[in-house]
């Protein structure tokens, strides 16, 4: 039986991980937005797209949720961002009224389904899913460590001229300016980066990683980035599809964890078919803990905000 994902938000992110999910060829996909005609566009063109690929995906694009019918993953990408003048309030009101009715009506017609949650606020949107849903906290995980601890990848490589694949990197922490790049964790074919990188320019690294989205925002003027929250959401739907136990950097709920309670919060997790089958938890010094406790704080002031705005 052929394995099924829907999308709900059919804008740049949600199009360009139906794209990077049809390359892989692991699942037949639907686009779900409230746009007359826009998902059906999209997934028209990309169903054109396949025979040049190669690859034998079905995907359909929907105004209505019944088209996510029996859906293994529903990813949620819908959502708006922060507009000037807008409030953080604003836009948490906004986004959480689009995401709880996302989940709820997703769940009617696909009960057993595992969310992937990448609408901001991250965090508080995956808490907010997983409470909306009445959902057991391994079927809700946040899309925000693997795209930031990608970022940081990145830069390593630009700033010393070796392969991605040599460089591992780890951030953990809220999706925000306070995560926290792991450089005592992260590495260059096994050598630890403080012993690869002069210290400012290590220091560099972390703070352009912690500012990554907001860089990409001021260049683009109009949008921010899609291409690389995509590419990660399409990396762990494969490893929940394929039973892969894959161990990335991702929102999950705390039960304690890292001294943490009754919060989505950014850790290395393992990826199943169950969804979140464990949080793994790093030996982490005072520094990297006191790190680790200044982003929570962060995380938690915006779950209260939501609690006030809406009842859950």
């Amino acid at each position: 039986m052929t394995a099924k994902i829907s999308i709900i938000g059919a804008g740049m992110t949600g199009s360009t991980s139906a794209a990077w999910l049809a390359e892989r060829e692991i699942a037949d996909l639907v686009l779900v937005d409230v746009v007359e005609g826009m998902p059906q566009g999209k997934a028209l063109d990309l169903l054109e797209a396949m025979p040049v690929l190669g690859k034998d995906v079905t995907l359909v694009g929907s105004n209505d949720y019944e088209a996510t019918k029996g859906s293994d993953i529903v990813v949620i990408t819908a959502g708006i961002p922060r507009k000037p003048g807008m409030s953080r309030d604003d836009l948490l009101t906004t986004n959480a009224e689009i995401v709880g009715k996302a989940t709820r009506e997703s769940l009617k017609y696909s009960p057993e389904a595992i969310f992937i949650v990448l609408t901001n606020p991250l965090d508080t949107m995956a808490y907010l899913t997983m409470k909306a849903g009445k959902l057991p906290p391994q079927r809700v995980v946040g899309q925000a460590g693997i795209l930031d601890s990608a970022r940081m990848r990145a830069f390593v490589a630009l700033e010393t001229g070796v392969s991605v694949e040599n460089i591992h990197c780890y951030v953990m922490g809220g999706h925000g300016d306070e995560m926290v790049p792991l450089t005592r964790h992260s590495n260059i074919a096994g050598i630890p980066l403080d012993e690869y990188l002069s210290a400012d320019k290590l220091a560099a690294i972390v703070e352009r990683t912690r500012k990554g989205g907001g860089e990409i925002v001021s260049l683009l003027k109009t949008g921010s980035a899609y291409y690389a929250p995509a590419a990660a959401i399409a990396q762990m739907a494969e490893a929940i599809l394929k039973d892969k136990h894959l161990i990335v950097p991702a929102a999950a709920y705390m039960q304690g964890e890292y001294g943490l309670k009754d919060i989505f919060f950014g850790a290395p997790v393992m990826l199943g078919r169950k969804g979140v089958e464990r949080i793994v938890e790093y030996s982490l010094n005072a520094e990297e803990k006191a790190a680790l406790e200044r982003s929570a704080a962060a995380v938690k002031e915006t779950v209260e905000a939501l609690r006030k705005l809406i009842s859950l």
